[in-house]
């Protein structure tokens, strides 16, 4: 692909930053944009900046998605030939805290992004779905097909707001778009406020960690965990190859853990980087109302356009985070 401008929205989150990495080591020009909120550790996202300042191709721009005149000018100025909106308030429990930065961030933002695509025509939108689009559904693995119209959180119906609204403007103003359904992404430098980062938190606050499956290891919860590379390798190729029209896909393992493998890999993980033996205490509690048992996506689509599929195992990723904690922690 020809070098281009691209335009990458939250690139002090997780996923923006290694993906704002990957894209600069191949020659593009990044412009990074985020509003650096503190809904976790903002030390975090400073971190993951600091890591780019010396990277020429890379432009920091502190901006917030409903600063509809600032990001007007923002097109104006670096005229991206691609978007890669990642921005967004997440995580499901906090939209029941606080669901007006939803609103904000998630519709009037994404709208705002659209328009500007609008008016500063794009070669191609990327932007940032959810597997929680599949809400309750019964069905594994889900698919791309699958009915999406039962979300059962705000965040969930905020996701799938979006793809109605980037269908809208792709249908009437031929903007090329792509919705991206992440399944679990984890790895170093992740979001504190994932499961796997929570566990490890835990562990050295002499805390139990709680699970929610009963303690039944036969029917244990069936999650999708995939590793940041194999995303950020996804979405790259999938840059690669703007389509008429408006499509989504699955982002995701397509090989689903049980919970209680993904815990005590994350044990044995966190043995190999202390050096010593690690075990959590473990709380055993109902599964939580509206939980799903199985939750995993079918990447048959997204390997027939790209040919890609994750390749890292959970053992390898979750290897390379708990290094990452233990020195970045200094937990030694």
């Amino acid at each position: 692909m020809d070098k281009k401008t691209i335009l990458v929205t939250g690139a002090a989150g997780f996923v923006g930053y290694y993906l704002s990495k990957k894209l600069t080591s191949q020659g593009h020009k990044v412009i990074g944009i985020d509003n650096l909120n503190d809904y976790y550790d903002v030390r975090l996202k400073e971190e993951r900046l600091s890591k780019m300042k010396d990277n020429a191709l890379f432009t920091f721009v502190k901006l917030d998605l409903t600063d509809k005149e600032g990001l007007e000018n923002l097109f104006k100025e670096y005229k991206p030939e691609i978007v890669v909106n990642l921005a967004a308030q997440a995580g499901v429990r906090y939209s029941i805290e606080n669901p007006d930065a939803y609103i904000q961030s998630n519709i009037i933002g994404f709208h705002n992004i659209l328009e500007a695509c609008r008016h500063y025509p794009v070669e191609h939108l990327l932007y940032a779905s959810s597997s929680s689009v599949y809400g309750s559904n019964k069905k594994v693995p889900f698919e791309e097909t699958d009915f999406v119209d039962n979300p059962v959180s705000l965040y969930a119906a905020t996701k799938k707001s979006n793809e109605l609204m980037a269908h809208t403007y792709s249908h009437l103003y031929k903007i090329p778009a792509t919705g991206l359904r992440f399944f679990t992404v984890y790895g170093p430098m992740g979001r504190p406020d994932m499961a796997y980062f929570g566990f490890t938190d835990k562990f050295f606050n002499n805390e139990p960690i709680h699970i929610f499956n009963n303690g039944d290891f036969d029917n244990d919860l069936y999650r999708d965990f995939t590793y940041i590379d194999d995303i950020v390798t996804g979405i790259g190729k999938l840059i690669e190859k703007p389509h008429q029209g408006h499509t989504v896909f699955n982002i995701g393992n397509n090989n689903p853990e049980k919970l209680m493998v993904f815990i005590t890999s994350l044990e044995k993980a966190l043995s190999n980087s202390l050096g010593r033996e690690v075990e959590f205490e473990k709380i055993y509690e109902p599964i939580k109302p509206g939980d799903v048992s199985a939750t995993y996506a079918s990447t048959d689509k997204l390997q027939a356009a790209i040919g890609f599929k994750p390749e890292t195992s959970i053992q390898d990723g979750l290897q390379k985070f708990t290094d990452w904690y233990v020195d970045y922690y200094n937990k030694k």
